[in-house]
């Protein structure tokens, strides 16, 4: 037993580790490697794809050297990867280490598949802390955060992991020290790629759990700052750890897991967001008896020591491939899924059939025999990392009710910001940047674009909710793409009647939208905002989108005061920026003139505009330097007009 456990613990850690440098490695390849969008999406997705296809070598490398030697390398290349990418000082040298990490974290994975017929237990184990950590971080892994208490805990992390593969051999009395692994685990490793990209997509995704909930707390399709954070969480890893290390059922009562999968796939991938929650309780707990159903579907290892040393080395690098194909697996559903937004196909198969293939492998799966009892007691492993979920809406900062100062103000200070998902143009995830830029201006609202709320490209953070915390204004999210990639508007005043208006794609891959929102300034006084991001189709201008805002933006404003802002990828003179002057709007940065915001690091561009009313009189239009996204802000102070 105590073999078992240290197998299982090692196993989990390491699956903690790889998913840490996978959280690095992906936004990299879009914010470093394809410098988002100036790269082709073909290349980016060939880059990421060629590191899998090259582990599908590691088997045979582990066949002739052996599994014990090939496992500890890599995972010594595994840990001091993950650690040195919290020092990393980003670019090319952080995307290197992290490409290096992910291949070392294949590599481990393979041989430790060499020498494990059971690696459910640890698979889930390592999934379902992940998750839980993860929400406890708030969603800001510890690669990104740097201070002591991160290094510290990376380092027992990697301690830990490094203690327990040192150490193969040292088996309880309940499995014979020669016995070599049994035939099984084979399924179990297929669906280890598969099934990590479902849980970081949908089962048990922190971050999609609470957009999930600021879309239950609207009602409207409009998202909102949620009531309670992060709490779905311990829900969904309670559900998955409960189905994955219990015993599956006999008969076609087996089929609950894939059934349940498959409903909580669907539900995804309809793209809206009042089921997200449901869509997660019911993959998390699909998820997690899809993997019981392939546990251990052969004889105990103690009864395999008489094996032939033919079969058991064919056995073994079955499982190294099955382990390096369900890897490979993950990669095409993953580049699959997000590189439709570049590319414009449609996407929502993807998660149905991940969801497809896990069902039927677990489900094809033998009738458990002989069943070895578990590492670590089903309720009482569910029952510890529960516990450290729930610490997610215990520690979680509620952003307080926008204040309502009295009487209306006299000023407005406007921002609008394309914050990239979070990243700077050194490719490191930097909500502390962004958030510090933005307060420099002291802002009474906030439009955002390119804000991401949970995509696993992107590292599964909540952009948006983490903003939101650090500025203390509450939000209001405009779904574009899907339900958790949009525009955004904060502000410290009250919010009224939200609208969204889906924006016609005309050519252009990436969904859009404007969010239209109502400030409620005090005594009668109330302004319209409205945030958008336009999205040119190939080789032209967004004149088709800039007009079906301004036309939007001026019957929502019904006559009052009007401010559209964003990222409007047009520049003065432009036919599409012609659209909102057309419709009585002026240009709040006109004094500015040339003000550039893209590149951020040299910026020639402008693109990214505030218009107003012409009853606001703007001042003090400036757009701050910083690298914390790759576009620069862009601010302006309103007079109201007198009363």
């Amino acid at each position: 037993m105590r073999y078992r456990q240290l197998t299982t613990g090692t196993l989990a850690l390491g699956v903690l580790l790889l998913i840490d440098v996978l959280r690095v490695w992906l936004p990299g390849i879009i914010t470093i490697f394809g410098q988002a969008a100036s790269t082709p999406a073909e290349l980016m997705g060939a880059f990421a794809l060629g590191w899998f296809v090259l582990a599908m070598g590691a088997p045979a490398v582990v066949r002739r050297v052996g599994a014990r030697p090939v496992t500890v390398v890599a995972a010594v290349a595994l840990a001091v990867a993950r650690l040195t990418l919290t020092a990393a000082p980003g670019g090319r040298t952080q995307l290197w280490l992290a490409t290096a990490g992910l291949l070392a974290g294949l590599v481990w994975l393979v041989g430790v598949a060499a020498d494990t017929d059971r690696p459910v237990p640890g698979l889930a184990l390592g999934f379902a802390v992940n998750a839980a950590v993860h929400a406890v971080l708030d969603t800001v892994d510890l690669v990104w955060r740097g201070d002591w208490v991160a290094w510290l805990l990376s380092a027992v992390v990697a301690a830990l992991f490094l203690a327990g593969t040192g150490q193969p051999g040292q088996r309880g009395a309940d499995v014979p020290a020669d016995a070599p692994a049994g035939p099984g685990g084979g399924r179990a490793w297929l669906l280890a790629g598969p099934a990590l990209l479902l849980a970081g997509m949908v089962a048990l995704s922190p971050a999609l759990a609470r957009t999930g909930m600021s879309y239950l707390v609207a009602g409207d399709g409009v998202a909102r700052s949620p009531l309670f954070g992060l709490a779905p969480v311990p829900v969904a890893v309670a559900g998955f750890l409960c189905a994955a290390l219990t015993g599956p059922p006999r008969g076609w009562v087996r089929a609950y897991g894939p059934v349940a999968l498959l409903g909580g796939a669907v539900l995804f991938a309809l793209d809206r967001g009042d089921l997200l929650l449901p869509a997660i309780l019911l993959a998390a707990v699909g998820l997690g008896a899809c993997l019981a159903l392939t546990d251990d579907t052969s004889q105990p290892a103690s009864d395999t020591a008489s094996a032939g040393t033919a079969s058991t080395g064919a056995s073994a690098s079955r499982r190294g491939y099955a382990v390096a194909a369900g890897m490979l697996v993950f990669a095409l559903g993953a580049v699959g899924y997000y590189s439709a937004y570049d590319l414009g196909y449609p996407n929502a198969a993807v998660p149905v059939v991940m969801a497809v293939l896990i069902a039927a492998v677990a489900f094809t799966a033998r009738p458990v025999v002989h069943r070895l009892p578990l590492p670590f007691p089903p309720l009482r492993a569910a029952a510890a990392v529960t516990a450290l979920a729930l610490l997610a809406p215990v520690l979680a900062d509620e952003v307080p009710v926008a204040s309502n100062r009295e009487g209306p103000p006299q000023r407005l200070t406007v921002v609008a910001y394309n914050v990239r998902m979070g990243f700077g143009l050194d490719g490191r995830f930097d909500i502390a940047g962004l958030a510090e830029v933005v307060d420099r201006q002291r802002p009474d609202v906030v439009l955002l674009s390119e804000v991401d709320r949970a995509w696993l490209l992107n590292g599964g953070h909540d952009t948006l909710d983490l903003l939101s915390d650090r500025l203390g204004m509450p939000y209001v999210f405009g779904p574009a793409a899907d339900p958790v990639w949009g525009d955004a508007v904060l502000s410290r005043w009250p919010v009224r009647d939200p609208r969204t208006l889906p924006l016609a794609a005309v050519g252009a891959p990436t969904g859009a939208q404007a969010l239209a929102v109502t400030l409620d300034l005090g005594d009668g006084v109330r302004t319209a905002v409205v945030s958008t991001h336009l999205q040119p189709p190939p080789g032209k201008g967004p004149v088709v989108q800039a007009r079906a805002v301004a036309d939007f933006a001026t019957r929502y404003a019904a006559g009052r005061q009007l401010v559209v802002a964003g990222d409007l990828n047009t520049e003065p003179g432009d036919e599409a920026f012609a659209e909102f002057s057309n419709v009585g709007l002026v240009d709040a940065l006109a004094a500015a003139r040339p003000l550039a915001t893209s590149p951020a690091d040299d910026p020639r561009q402008q693109i990214d505009h505030i218009f107003v009313s012409p009853g606001l009189t703007p001042s003090d239009p400036v757009a701050p330097r910083g690298t914390a996204s790759d576009h620069l802000p862009v601010a302006v102070t309103l007079t109201l007009p007198p009363r």
